[in-house]
């Protein structure tokens, strides 16, 4: 279907339940007040939300930090594409810096450290260029030109985790109208000023005219048109330069959830009471865990997100306390649940595979796009180290690497510091835009056999990135020693074995 809004298309869509007309029969008949009155009757006042399913936008989010990214592509229902860290030199799209009104200091001292960090990503592109390339000789059958974007891409997939978190990147979405508008309100809840300001431009896109690839050349027509018939080219310009408010009615009650809001600062105070200042225990990287009855994964899944302890630690927390107040933290979980809110998604619990992932957040963010799974994150922080890619310790750029991402986290907890000092509420969520991408973060994978398999046979593919191919195969390990039957139904690569560098 082409030609059409999307809210006309969604109206005339749905209508297939409401008429014998044939979708094209529908069409000529529909205009958008049409649609608008329809939509406001029966997505608003009737609670007929599938609606919203059948309106498709397209949207490009430019400039926004890699930290907000992370944040708009959290989503189980997204189609989108992301600026990819393999294929571009990020040092050319800047960074995000938080407000520092009133800290000159301490905004100086952010953005020596940022600048400090993309020229040692820069400096590190270019040594694990000449490093791979000292290593892998050219075959004589391959282009020059292949050869070399071939390894470049290999050296960004080192000198990535030194991009930090403030780093610029782009977003292409395409989702429905309903993903988009519990999309904004997410996103107005949010903990950080960035992507909130994010949720309001998002809304505002939605009601503003679309922007029209084909306006120069209709124009150019429009003008050819008048030299014939004046008449006729005033009708072209109303019928082919019409504005188009893609998802104007769909979206116009999206608001931040209180909801969302309140339980979010209800269940950190429970976790901070349940947790105290134990240190984070030691955790394998990828650790299945053992199943669990609803009345613990619940309490324990709801407490994980606002914790930085793996779930085994958690958990035995969880269960060594009474049942009473394991259902008050359930409860705490739904007790601000308006008419219609969904249920948090640590309620999406019961999956036989469960595992607690810890590995460096660039590695992280290539994982996050397997929406079939359920995934819960912890925030970002600097609290679980660093990894060292292989690479860099063998082209001798070790010590050069290390006091930079050694740099960023003390930069990072001093900016904490001041904005705290300045009694500012968003002094966690502004320290953390300093955290390169070789930072480990925490997230709890929950899925079914299938999917299981599919990241692990996906994942562990010989021209992906050694983090994920690591974190994918350990996660096929963990299956096949606890599910012997199991293990041997999955066809992954052996992340062992030497990888070609020119094969992609």
């Amino acid at each position: 279907m082409y030609g059409a809004e999307p809210e006309v298309q969604a109206y005339a869509m749905a209508k297939y339940s409401r008429s014998a007309l044939s979708m094209k029969e529908s069409l000529r008949e529909i205009n958008e007040q049409k649609a608008e009155k329809f939509l406001n009757t029966f997505y608003f006042q009737y609670g007929h939300r599938s609606i919203a399913d059948l309106a498709h936008i397209a949207i490009a989010v430019e400039k926004l930090s890699i930290l907000a990214a992370v944040a708009l592509v959290d989503e189980q229902r997204w189609d989108g594409q992301e600026r990819s860290t393999r294929y571009q030199d990020f040092k050319r799209g800047g960074f995000f810096a938080p407000d520092f009104t009133g800290l000159e200091m301490c905004e100086l001292r952010y953005r020596d450290t940022i600048a400090m960090l993309m020229a040692e990503y820069e400096a590190l592109s270019e040594r694990m260029w000449q490093y791979l390339a000292e290593k892998t000789p050219r075959p004589a059958d391959m282009k020059p030109e292949a050869y070399e974007r071939t390894l470049r891409a290999r050296a960004f997939d080192v000198s990535r985790y030194l991009l930090p978190l403030a780093t610029n990147t782009s977003v292409g979405q395409i989702v429905n109208a309903r993903t988009l508008e519990s999309q904004i309100a997410r996103l107005l809840s949010h903990t950080h000023p960035e992507v909130r300001h994010l949720g309001e431009r998002l809304k505002q896109a939605a009601k503003e005219p679309a922007y029209n690839v084909n306006e120069t050349r209709y124009r150019q027509l429009i003008e050819e048109a008048k030299a014939y018939d004046d008449a006729w080219a005033r009708q072209l310009r109303e019928d082919i330069l019409k504005p188009v408010r893609v998802a104007a009615t769909l979206v116009k009650y999206a608001e931040a959830n209180a909801h969302a809001i309140e339980t979010r600062r209800e269940l950190r105070q429970a976790a901070k009471e349940v947790m105290g200042n134990a240190p984070i225990a030691d955790a394998p990287a990828v650790d299945l865990l053992d199943p669990d009855p609803l009345e613990i994964e619940l309490p324990t899944t709801l407490l994980y997100e606002h914790c930085h302890s793996p779930y085994r630690q958690i958990r035995e927390r969880v269960e060594a306390l009474g049942g009473e107040r394991r259902r008050e933290i359930v409860d705490l979980g739904v007790k601000h649940r308006g008419k219609h809110d969904e249920m948090l998604r640590a309620f999406h619990a019961g999956q036989s595979f469960r595992f607690d992932i810890l590995m460096d957040i660039g590695g992280f963010r290539d994982m996050h796009r397997h929406r079939r799974c359920t995934q819960i994150g912890q925030e970002f922080t600097a609290a679980h180290g660093f990894d060292t890619p292989d690479q860099v310790r063998a082209a001798g750029v070790e010590k050069r690497y290390t006091e930079a991402m050694q740099r960023a986290a003390a930069t990072a907890e001093h900016v904490r510091g001041e904005l705290q000092r300045a009694g500012r509420a968003d002094a966690e969520a502004s320290s953390q835009y300093l955290i390169p991408l070789g930072y480990r973060k925490r997230t709890l994978f929950k899925m079914d056999f299938a999917e299981a398999v599919y990241i692990a046979e996906l994942r562990t593919g010989p021209g992906g990135h050694f983090s994920y191919r690591r974190v994918a195969y350990q996660m096929y390990e963990a299956v096949a020693r606890k599910h012997p039957v199991l293990g041997a139904l999955f066809r992954v690569h052996d992340v062992n074995q030497p990888v070609d560098l020119l094969q992609r």
